[in-house]
């Protein structure tokens, strides 16, 4: 079982940044795809970021590029989420997701934490 745990979402003010940061609670962290999603109010959850077991190989959602960047530290078993020149379209509750290598779906989730950017 894989449990994870966002942290660092609030309030901001539009061109502002916040850091998203998922801690997993696993042994074989390295083995796992980590990903960013998140879903606004009346919508549905979005991909917004993933990023290879070895941290090589990075995707982003288009609306993100340039702006987001996602990291992971193996030794720490954390995934970041740098959220640079944040737009009121980017609020949301954001979602850490685990999936193992060779699987096409996330399997472990965390429970979301809030984004808010005012504008």
């Amino acid at each position: 079982q894989v449990q994870l745990v966002e942290s660092g979402g609030g309030l901001v003010q539009a061109g502002g940044s916040l850091r998203l940061s998922c801690a997993a609670s696993v042994r074989t962290y390295s083995s796992y795809i980590m990903g960013w999603f998140r879903q606004a109010p009346g919508k549905e959850r979005e991909f917004v970021a993933s990023l290879s077991s070895s941290g090589d190989n990075t995707y982003y959602a288009d609306s993100v590029k340039g702006r987001f960047t996602i990291s992971r530290d193996n030794a720490e078993n954390t995934v970041y989420l740098q959220m640079n020149s944040l737009k009121p379209e980017d609020t949301a509750v954001y979602y850490c997701a685990a999936k193992q290598i060779g699987l096409s779906r996330y399997d472990y989730w965390g429970q979301g934490t809030q984004v808010t950017v005012s504008s």
